[in-house]
């Protein structure tokens, strides 16, 4: 069993324990500097059963594949813990267990890319935290050399596969994500080994782009509408000139992106929820806030045209 008969820090279940540290990491990513050492201390004293390292490792998977945007964070946890927990039992040590985990995911790729909407995305979900552990797990050899997990690296390309087999929009969308984090590491790699595996991925984009049949965007650029009668339908290039924003996590995003509303809504409320400091001149609280030097009441005119075309489609959307 995987809890102690008083609890342990107040907690009374291993689950509890790291459920709260990963809800905490997923609100304040900046606290890992801060945390994760006495985090891996407390976990050594408790994670002493193979069981209790199974549960450690889905409990984090969980996390990694189901919470927007905590790939990345849970990509740089995994990697800390790999060489910070002692147990090692029989059944395999914390990184060959998480492996182990993904690989479960990884043999139904097929069948993920080719599913409905709800599967594909928890998919994408997986094939974004597995890039994230390519980049952010580290093995280390007997001679203390760093190198990155091989395995990974042919999985990603195996990914990369079943995305293009099924080429809807979502899983190009995803599959456009995952080369540009992870596309120069990739063909570095692959050189090194006398590949030409990014020339491949590279003609499967074009045979894709002219055969399937997916959303114009993804087509050739053509001539840009005029300003008024552009739209997302009729003209290619209306992303192309987009503004970028920033999620509260830093992480950037476009009117092209699935989610643009809901992203694009919350940093407005973020905006309205911070406070006004004119009365007492202190500085506005947290990296999070957005803030300007300089406020004026004009806009400035990128943005000025990004909320026109947000209007236009808006308008265009209400009256279908």
């Amino acid at each position: 069993d995987s809890s102690y008969e008083d609890g342990y820090d107040g907690y009374l279940t291993l689950a509890e324990y790291v459920q709260d540290f990963l809800n905490q990491l997923t609100e304040q990513p900046g606290c890992f500097e801060t945390e994760i050492e006495q985090f891996a201390e407390s976990l050594n004293g408790w994670v002493t059963t193979d069981e209790a390292l199974q549960e450690l490792v889905e409990l984090i998977y969980q996390q990694a594949t189901s919470v927007p945007n905590f790939s990345y964070m849970g990509a740089r946890l995994c990697n800390y813990l790999s060489h910070h927990l002692t147990i090692s039992p029989q059944s395999g040590n914390f990184r060959q267990l998480l492996l182990q985990r993904c690989r479960t995911e990884f043999e139904n790729r097929d069948e993920a890319a080719k599913g409905d909407e709800d599967t594909r995305k928890q998919f994408h979900a997986f094939v974004l935290f597995l890039a994230e552990l390519y980049l952010n797990l580290e093995i280390k050899g007997t001679k203390g050399q760093v190198t990155r997990a091989e395995i990974l690296q042919e999985g990603l390309r195996e990914l990369l596969n079943a995305l293009f087999s099924n080429p809807v929009d979502s899983n190009l969308i995803c599959a456009v994500k995952l080369l540009k984090l992870t596309g120069s590491v990739l063909e570095d790699a692959w050189k090194e080994k006398g590949k030409n595996d990014m020339n491949e991925v590279i003609q499967r984009i074009e045979n894709v782009v002219l055969d399937a049949n997916c959303s114009s965007n993804w087509g050739r650029v053509h001539g840009t509408s005029s300003h008024t009668d552009a739209t997302p339908d009729n003209d290619p290039n209306y992303f192309m000139n987009e503004p970028t924003f920033y999620t509260s996590d830093g992480i950037p995003f476009t009117a092209a992106d699935p989610d643009y509303q809901e992203k694009y809504q919350e940093l407005l409320e973020r905006e309205d929820f911070c406070p006004d400091n004119e009365e007492n001149g202190t500085d506005l609280p947290g990296a999070d806030y957005l803030y300007f030097d300089d406020i004026d009441d004009e806009m400035d005119p990128e943005i000025e045209e990004a909320y026109e075309k947000f209007c236009l489609e808006s308008e265009h959307e209400r009256k279908e």
